[in-house]
C-alpha cells in the first residue's frame, strides 16, 4: 500500500489513529474527509517496551512538528493490556485537549468485528470473546448493519461474563470467535470508523473517551 509523505500539505488536516490494545502498537494516518486516499500504516511489536517507545514510534510515522496539521484523532479503548491501553488513551486525550481536536474512541472488539464481518451478509451477527483466567470471559455482540456507523453495530459492548454459558444465554447462540487483534489492520479499521464519525458530524469530545477495563488490573488473591 502506498504511503503519503506526511509533510505534504493537506488543507483539510490529517486523521491519526492509535491502537495499543495488544502487544503491538498500531498507527494509521490519512487525510481527514478523504477515506479513499492512500494511508500510512505502521505496526510496532513493543510488548512491555510500549511505555518508553510510544512517542518515538508515533514520531516515526508523524513527527511532532507535524502534529499541528492534525484535524481529528481516534484511539482504541480496549479491552486490552492495562498499561498499553491506558498510555495510548492518555496520549490521545492529551493531544486532543492541547490541539483542540475531536477524539473518537472505539473498542478493540468493534474493530475486529468490522474486519471479520466485511465479507458476511448484512444482518450477520457474531460474538467476540476473550478468556480471562480466574475471572471469566470478556465478550461483546456485533452485527453487520448498513445503518450503523461504518456498517457494524456494537449491540453489546465488551463486558465480563462468568462463563460461556452465561454470555450465550444472554446474547444468544450466535457464532462465537476469539477476539484476536491484528495490527496494523485494526488501526486501519479505526481510521474507517473515525472517518465515518467525522462525516456524520459527531463532535468527538475528548473527555468522553476512557479506557475499557472489564476487570481490575490487580489480580484477586
Amino acid at each position: 500500500m502506498s504511503t503519503p509523505p506526511v509533510g505534504d500539505h493537506h488543507e483539510g488536516g490529517w486523521l491519526l489513529a492509535l491502537h495499543s490494545s495488544s502487544e503491538t502498537f498500531g498507527v494509521a494516518l490519512q487525510p481527514l474527509g478523504r477515506p479513499a486516499d492512500p494511508l500510512r500504516l505502521a505496526a510496532f511489536p513493543l510488548g512491555r517496551a510500549l511505555a518508553n517507545s510510544l512517542l518515538p514510534c508515533l514520531e516515526s510515522v508523524m513527527p511532532a512538528r507535524e502534529w499541528p496539521r492534525l484535524a481529528r484523532l481516534a484511539v482504541a479503548t480496549g479491552p486490552g493490556g492495562f498499561t498499553g491501553t491506558r498510555l495510548t488513551v492518555a496520549l490521545a486525550r492529551t493531544l486532543a485537549q492541547q490541539l483542540a481536536l475531536p477524539l473518537d474512541g472505539f473498542s478493540s472488539f468493534h474493530l475486529i468485528a468490522r474486519r471479520r464481518l466485511a465479507t458476511e451478509p448484512q444482518g450477520t451477527a457474531l460474538i467476540l470473546s476473550q478468556d480471562l483466567p480466574r475471572h471469566g470471559v470478556v465478550a461483546g455482540l456485533y452485527k453487520a448493519e448498513p445503518t450503523a456507523l461504518a456498517g457494524v453495530a456494537e449491540l453489546c459492548a465488551p463486558r465480563l461474563w462468568p462463563g460461556v454459558d452465561d454470555l450465550t444465554r444472554t446474547l444468544g447462540s450466535h457464532a462465537c470467535h476469539a477476539a484476536e487483534p491484528l495490527l496494523p489492520a485494526d488501526a486501519e479499521q479505526l481510521l474507517a470508523f473515525s472517518q465515518e464519525a467525522a462525516r456524520s458530524g459527531q463532535p468527538g469530545p475528548w473527555s468522553a473517551v476512557v479506557p475499557l477495563y472489564p476487570t481490575s488490573p490487580v489480580a484477586t488473591p
